[in-house]
């Protein structure tokens, strides 16, 4: 027989195992297509098409790599089998490499970018996709965009605007939802969550061969999510529940299971380890490499570290920790593990050594490093050392918090000349930085106090006469001048007593009646307190 007719009965043949989707004997086919003519392109791609079909990705690479001369317009296959085969970085520049890039080839590169967490490029791809096409497949292309909004707010943090997909399948509504998990703002995450479920309920309810367990593994990621926002606004309980009714239907999705568990362990914490043990090696299963983002594997391994910890695996905990370290240098997390694994060990003097180091090379970091270690210092009752961390903090030693810590610190081991100066300091500070700062007044009533504490009033009226400059007719800082005077300056005090409002003004407004009802009703309970308070042993030797 004429080789013409050969491939044409073969041609025939190829084409009826096609129709049929046959792609195992039309592969055979192929083959013997290309025995007879081994340059026959078209042959060459019907083989790829089959291979690929067929799930045989790996197959389909390699064939299209060896013949270099019949795969040369195959970028699209050969993008998609890379793809496939989780050989994502290749894929992409098998992508970029296509000079007109045709619809197909942008959605596989919309996929590819997702995967790769570049989701502001992929964002404006599917855009572009949206705008420049009218076929069967708009619904999954809005789909997918709101997919791609939600994991730029939630992972990226950058917000592109509410998202205002058609909510007609419960799809979009769990991305939406998840869209507001990005945002925190958990009551229209759960809203949104609440009406996935019901959605996904009801796609179901005319397809009688779906079975109920087949449902409950389309519920289940929706109700994971839900657990989860139910778990940040404190509704462990109900979170409990909802993640026992999702384990017991025993998803197959390893990324739903590695998700779940990573979030049972965080609602242990320290309780039911073996437990939270066993769901570990769930969330860190193989094969989950490709399925999670890089924030849910990072968020699993810093879990992991802390589950060493509480399960007093010194060890395991610090060699996780030095090796999150170098796989997150931009985070703080690992190394805090580390520290308070050391202080765990009782081995404080390490902790602060390694705390230190960390932020000597992390100076952007430095302060909530150093807030740590004083916190460390506190915990072994070293509160000069404390303070002296504090200290170092440059500008924001003098933010009223730190200021009020300091001083309270220093007042509790009853050195005053110390918390005098942290006053003092922060108020020639804010007198240079921020002169109009209301901060710089709270800070100064609070040192004339503690100056007419300390035996010293001049110091006191010097300060409340620089108040008295922006508030004369303050009675508040009138009466305390008046006090800080009649110590050391009885005609001065005179002097300024003129200056207070008449009584009348002071008590306008005030309702004797009730004032005297507060007495009477206070009164009773301050004695039984005063007397329950004197009954107790004292703490003192």
């Amino acid at each position: 027989m004429a080789k013409a007719t050969v491939l044409q009965n073969l041609y025939a043949e190829l084409n009826k195992y096609k129709n049929n989707q046959e792609y195992d004997r039309a592969l055979k086919i192929v083959n013997k297509i290309l025995q007879e003519d081994s340059t026959d392109a078209t042959a060459f791609h019907c083989k790829i098409v089959c291979l690929i079909k067929e799930d045989k990705f790996d197959q389909a690479l390699t064939s299209i790599n060896k013949a270099k001369d019949l795969s040369s317009g195959l970028h699209f296959e050969k993008a998609y089998c890379q793809y496939r085969l989780n050989r994502t970085k290749e894929a992409l520049t098998t992508l970029r490499s296509v000079d007109k890039p045709d619809t197909r080839v942008k959605e596989l590169l919309s996929q590819v970018l997702y995967r790769l967490e570049q989701y502001e490029e992929c964002y404006n791809l599917y855009r572009d996709i949206i705008k420049s096409t009218e076929d069967d497949f708009e619904e999954e292309r809005q789909t997918n965009l709101s997919a791609v909004v939600s994991s730029l707010q939630l992972w990226d943090k950058k917000d592109v605007g509410n998202p205002e997909f058609d909510e007609s399948s419960y799809e979009i509504c769990y991305n939406n939802a998840c869209y507001f998990i990005g945002k925190e703002d958990w009551t229209n995450a759960e809203k949104k969550l609440r009406k996935a479920e019901i959605f996904c309920k009801k796609s179901f309810e005319d397809e009688s061969d779906v079975t109920e367990e087949e449902i409950e593994e389309e519920l289940g990621i929706i109700r994971v999510q839900l657990a989860y926002v139910l778990q940040k606004q404190g509704r462990k309980d109900e979170a409990v529940k909802l993640n026992n009714q999702v384990t017991k239907n025993k998803p197959s999705d390893m990324a739903v299971m590695a998700v779940l568990s990573n979030n049972i362990i965080t609602l242990n914490k320290d309780q039911n380890v073996f437990d939270s043990k066993k769901r570990m090696k769930t969330a860190k299963a193989d094969g989950l490499k490709h399925k999670l983002t890089a924030a849910q594997q990072r968020c699993i391994s810093l879990n992991e570290g802390l589950l060493h910890m509480y399960t007093n695996q010194s060890n395991q905990c610090h060699n996780l920790a030095q090796k999150l370290m170098k796989e997150y240098p931009d985070i703080d997390t690992p190394v805090l593990i580390e520290a308070a694994q050391y202080v765990k060990d009782k081995d404080t003097t390490k902790a602060i050594d390694v705390l230190k180091a960390y932020e000597q090379s992390h100076q952007s970091r430095s302060v909530s490093i150093k807030m740590v270690m004083a916190q460390i210092y506190l915990s072994q009752g070293h509160v000069y050392d404390a303070c002296d961390t504090l200290k170092t903090m440059g500008d924001l030693q003098y933010k009223p918090g730190v200021v009020s810590a300091m001083v309270t610190l220093y007042l509790g081991q009853e050195d005053r000349e110390q918390a005098s100066k942290v006053l003092t300091q922060a108020i020639t500070w804010y007198k240079k930085n921020q002169p109009s700062s209301a901060c710089m007044s709270t800070l100064m009533r609070a040192n004339t106090t503690l100056q007419i504490q300390m035996g010293n009033p001049q110091q006191a009226a010097a300060m409340l006469e620089e108040l008295r400059k922006s508030n004369p007719k303050d009675p508040r800082i009138l009466a305390e001048l008046i006090s800080a005077y009649s110590q050391f300056d009885q005609a001065k005090a005179q002097k300024i007593s003129a200056d207070l409002p008449p009584v009348e003004d002071i008590v306008q407004g005030i309702d004797v009646e009730t004032l005297e009802a507060s007495f009477s009703s206070l009164g009773p309970k301050y004695i039984k307190k005063a007397l329950k308070s004197d009954a107790q042993p004292s703490p003192g030797p």
